[in-house]
């Protein structure tokens, strides 16, 4: 792979180039996106990094894209043997999603049921725990052809089939996301909302609508938050199950996030402090249900990113502190923690080196998950383009040729 395609301001021009197709000025674009011309400028000619949800998908929706149209294409990011793998596996992935209608049998194959089992748990650790695109995008197509023959043939094994393509599902969910498969999320987000609905468990319920908001809050933070909200409600009569208050508790944590895309500090405080309550009800640091990891560490996470997104800067590593993040068994969602936390140190110029070393922290443990960060691509692209070309640090410089940013291309200070 050639990581020179990708200029440190790769955002800015594709801002540029998206708004010269509409046949839209400056004025116009950063009014449609509630900003000042001035700042749009200075986004465009990489001044400022893009640094958070509310900007980028206010920018989406003043030109009439979606929010991933700014983010540079995958295949230029990962090695290439890791992308060649991922993207034929998200056509596969895609292929998937159109084929297999509930209850009718796809006359396939089917292996017996301890291994298809098997297959499940391994999808969920590549999914929820290393964020292996690759590999679940070589797994997810044949294990959901096969629980859709299983669901379609065995009575006896509908329930689980419904349980594993719920795995298939949320797998596909975060993999098209990632890959860029437009519209994709979608379909497998509602895919796996009518597994739960067969289900007829809250439970699965709220798992699924927290993952519809995970897929495409982007596209109406509103709906987000009512959606999540309406369910919530609906759980709550069965809050005397553990199972379920997981999944209330990771609702609210939804509902915090789209109020703070809105800019609403004062309702995402609420529902933050709802979800730390919920928390505090669990036995354990982190609950299981769904791989959501829900329990006060997954919190704290959460009050992480939704720190930078509020604007708070360095302060978010501050807070982050006591966050025990260990007791997650998830590598993927450790990486996610330290993501957030280096992002925050690179905002403080005395610890931008502290931030580099944070974020090869993350980068450490899930890979494919960091290079596929938009907003950690930008961090380190300003860093890198605020530093002196020979100063810059050369772990600095690997992190940033590893994100896909060429930093030869860097302007001197």
């Amino acid at each position: 792979m050639n990581h020179t395609d990708i200029e440190p301001n790769h955002t800015g021009r594709r801002l540029r180039e998206i708004r010269a197709w509409r046949g839209q000025s400056l004025e116009v674009t950063a009014g449609l996106a509630g900003i000042s011309f001035g700042y749009l400028g200075k986004l465009e000619r990489g001044d400022v990094p893009l640094a958070n949800r509310r900007t980028l998908e206010a920018l989406a929706r003043a030109l009439r894209v979606a929010p991933s149209e700014f983010s540079p294409a995958p295949w230029h990011i990962e090695p290439a043997e890791v992308n060649e793998a991922a993207h034929a596996g998200l056509v596969e992935v895609e292929n998937a999603l159109d084929a297999y209608e509930f209850g009718e049998d796809p006359g396939l194959p089917t292996r017996e049921w301890p291994e298809i089992s098997a297959d499940i748990a391994r999808l969920g650790e590549l999914s929820q725990g290393s964020a292996d695109y690759a590999g679940q995008a070589a797994l997810m197509p044949g294990l959901l052809g096969e629980l859709h023959a299983v669901y379609a043939r065995t009575p006896q094994l509908r329930r689980q089939a419904l349980l594993g393509m719920i795995t298939c599902y949320a797998s596909a969910t975060w993999t098209t996301k990632r890959l860029g498969g437009r519209g994709l999320p979608l379909l497998a987000a509602r895919a796996a909302q009518q597994c739960a609905d067969l289900l007829e468990s809250p439970a699965w319920k709220g798992f699924t609508t927290w993952l519809r908001g995970d897929a495409t809050g982007g596209l109406s933070r509103p709906e987000q938050y009512r959606r999540a909200m309406r369910t919530a409600d609906e759980l709550t009569p069965h809050l005397n199950d553990p199972e379920v208050i997981q999944a209330y508790g990771m609702l609210h944590l939804s509902a915090a996030l789209a109020s703070a895309v809105q800019g609403d500090r004062s309702t995402t405080s609420t529902h933050l402090d709802e979800a730390r309550a919920v928390a505090a009800r669990l036995d354990t640091e982190a609950g299981t249900f769904g791989r959501m990891w829900f329990g006060t560490p997954n919190v704290g996470i959460w009050a992480a990113s939704i720190g930078l997104e509020l604007g708070d800067g360095a302060k978010v590593a501050e807070t982050a502190r006591g966050v025990h993040v260990a007791a997650i068994p998830s590598t993927s969602r450790q990486a996610e923690f330290y993501m957030e936390v280096g992002r925050a140190l690179l905002t403080d110029h005395r610890r931008r080196d502290q931030g580099v070393q944070v974020l090869m922290r993350a980068e450490s443990l899930a890979p494919q998950r960091v290079h596929a960060d938009v907003f950690t691509r930008e961090a380190v692209a300003d860093v890198l383009r605020a530093a002196r070309r020979d100063a810059g640090g050369r772990d600095l410089r690997g992190l940033a040729w590893r994100l896909g940013i060429a930093p030869e291309q860097a302007p001197k200070s």
